[in-house]
């Protein structure tokens, strides 16, 4: 049964964006919701992140068909699995809200609050994150709509399971120890967040809160890391003492087909660097419908899970992912890929950076074995990817490359705009004549150092 069309939205109750002041729009840190949508090279965008980052197939298809008819027909998920809608106008914005509504896809007000892709499905999950967030959102509603909070604040409710949230930073983290006790920890990954508290559910809830007015009072904008150390061991005496048991990190690639501990098969689908357009989104919607899929699953990473696939119809689907611009087998290179909008997409950027990850993919293989990402930015704010990565920034003149750090970085080269694929192939062409046995592409590019890449690069 192929999905339906939505049903016409209420046009009514337009939000009034035409004499909102610019600056207020552009505000760096902002978080582009639906209330503040963030201009962008190619008119506004909007954020979202549905309640639990479930949703129904209809649900889906109804964005993207809102996407379409409000906005350029592009979506994006993010590398923390949220949407985005690009291409809005001031006088579509409201709109696009209507059809939102009339959806039934709810998006919790405040900061968004990230769980586990499988939450309650996973039968290696510890404990429901979804129901945390319900409590936690009920209990500090009027904390968590406080205006003094930073506008990106990041919340991460992780239940454990097959696909955990520990590579994912966040101002706060909340992750299940046992089916009774959350660990919470501020500033970090699973690996490097500072523990403070450890308890039932209702103890977690109230450090949570605890570290919200600390937030609040240190006045909108300020994020974990700006809390004073002596401060907080005031609050959290006990945070010392605690041992927590990390989750599982995501290290499996989303894409391709899982099975679960319970015989259930999900399929990860990919749109190539996280970006789709919104008849190719419908299309396999209705054919994901067609074989039997219930329900989807957005997951950092920029991609999504389709829940309820037979395993005999898998093949199948994963041939028509691809038909449509989506990967769905395990090992595409594009995985190890983060692009940016790019020009076009963004006023900021310098570059297509779409363009050129695909260059790069057909003529640079030597660089994608696993071991590092490839950070497209087209400037310098460094979107697509808060980590340090071999990186290329777009720049006036062409492009900064650095080899292991972020895109505001001082670049190790300097590349002229129309020597780009020259340099990518030197690049290439050092690493696979430098790796010696067993050597990854990223421990030989720390070997090589700056020294010998600009070698490597200045040969002719």
């Amino acid at each position: 049964m192929s999905i339906k069309a939505a049903k016409a939205s209420d046009r009514t109750g337009e939000a009034d964006l035409h004499d909102r002041p610019a600056a207020e729009m552009r505000r760096r840190g902002a978080c582009p919701a639906l209330a503040a949508p963030m201009p962008t090279g190619d008119g506004l965008l909007v954020r979202l992140r549905p309640a639990g980052g479930a949703l129904t197939l209809s649900q889906f298809a109804s964005l993207a068909r809102s996407a379409a008819a409000h906005g350029n027909g592009i979506l994006e998920i993010t590398a923390r699995g949220n949407l985005q809608i690009r291409g809005l106008r001031a006088a579509t914005v409201g709109p696009l809200a209507a059809d939102i509504d009339a959806a039934e896809i709810i998006v919790p007000n405040g900061p968004a609050i990230e769980t586990s892709p499988l939450h309650g499905i996973d039968p290696e999950e510890v404990s429901d994150p979804a129901a945390m967030e319900v409590a936690l959102r009920s209990t500090l509603r009027d904390q968590l709509a406080s205006p003094r909070l930073a506008p990106k604040l990041s919340l991460i409710i992780d239940g454990g399971g097959t696909f955990g949230l520990s590579a994912l930073s966040a101002d706060i983290r909340i992750v299940a120890q046992s089916p009774a006790d959350w660990l919470v920890a501020i500033n970090g990954d699973g690996e490097t967040a500072t523990p403070v508290a450890i308890g039932p559910a209702e103890a977690a809830i109230s450090a949570v809160g605890e570290i919200l007015s600390l937030l609040a009072a240190l006045g909108q904008g300020r994020r974990a890391r700006d809390i004073d150390p002596a401060l907080l061991r005031a609050r959290f005496p006990a945070m010392n003492g605690i041992r927590s048991i990390p989750s599982r990190a995501a290290g499996m690639p989303l894409a391709g087909l899982h099975r679960l501990e319970d015989r259930k098969t999900i399929l990860g689908v990919r749109p190539e660097f996280g970006q789709m357009r919104a008849f190719d989104l419908v299309a396999l919607l209705d054919l994901a419908a067609d074989r039997g899929v219930t329900a989807i699953r957005l997951a950092p990473g920029r991609g999504f899970f389709l829940i309820g696939l037979p395993a005999d119809t898998v093949p199948a689907m994963q041939i028509d992912a691809a038909r449509h611009g989506f990967a769905a087998q395990p090992g595409e290179n594009s995985e190890h890929i983060a692009a940016c909008a790019g020009a076009g997409g963004c006023g900021s950027a310098l570059y297509e950076t779409r363009t050129l990850a695909r260059r790069i993919i057909a003529t640079a293989p030597a660089l994608f074995d696993g071991s590092l990402t490839l950070h497209l930015s087209g400037c310098a704010k460094g979107c697509a990817h808060a980590r340090p990565a071999l990186t290329l920034t777009g720049s006036a003149v062409g492009y900064g490359l650095i080899l292991n750090g972020l895109a505001a970085d001082l670049p190790d080269e300097r590349i002229a705009g129309g020597r780009i694929d020259f340099a990518i192939e030197r690049l290439a062409r050092a690493l696979e004549d430098n790796k010696g046995a067993g050597e990854s592409t990223a421990a030989c590019l720390k070997r090589l150092g700056a020294t010998g890449v600009s070698k490597a690069l200045r040969q002719e």
